[in-house]
């Protein structure tokens, strides 16, 4: 369980990444040249999606690469990751797999007691 919360917790981050990259250029071009009316309007919040942009696929990649030493930690990084990107994304196309694989990822890394490695956390 561990190795899968791992690699969930990687794939994850980077999609969400890319997401990330979008998002944030998205909010910088609109304050940066404007709103278009009828097509292009600015978020309603931009800060917390430029912070959520560089944080949520922080957590899921550090919870990832956590997950095999520290199951309990890393599975946390990884819950509040995919809360933070359901927070300021949504859940859409484009959100559904990271925040997906960032949820199922924790979900594992919090379950991981005992089967990979002697070192349990409850």
């Amino acid at each position: 369980m561990r190795n899968a919360a791992l690699t969930l917790g990687i794939i994850a981050g980077i999609v969400g990444m890319i997401v990330g990259f979008a998002s944030y250029g998205y909010s910088m071009a609109i304050e940066t040249h404007g709103e278009v009316e009828g097509l292009f309007h600015q978020f309603s919040n931009p800060q917390a999606i430029r912070i959520m942009s560089l944080l949520a696929p922080l957590l899921a990649i550090a919870g990832g690469a956590m997950a095999r030493a520290r199951a309990l930690w890393g599975g946390g990084l990884m819950l509040a990751s995919a809360a933070g990107m359901l927070y300021a994304f949504g859940f859409n196309a484009f959100t559904m797999f990271p925040i997906a694989f960032a949820g199922v990822g924790g979900l594992l890394g919090v379950a991981a007691g005992k089967p990979d490695e002697p070192k349990a956390h409850f």
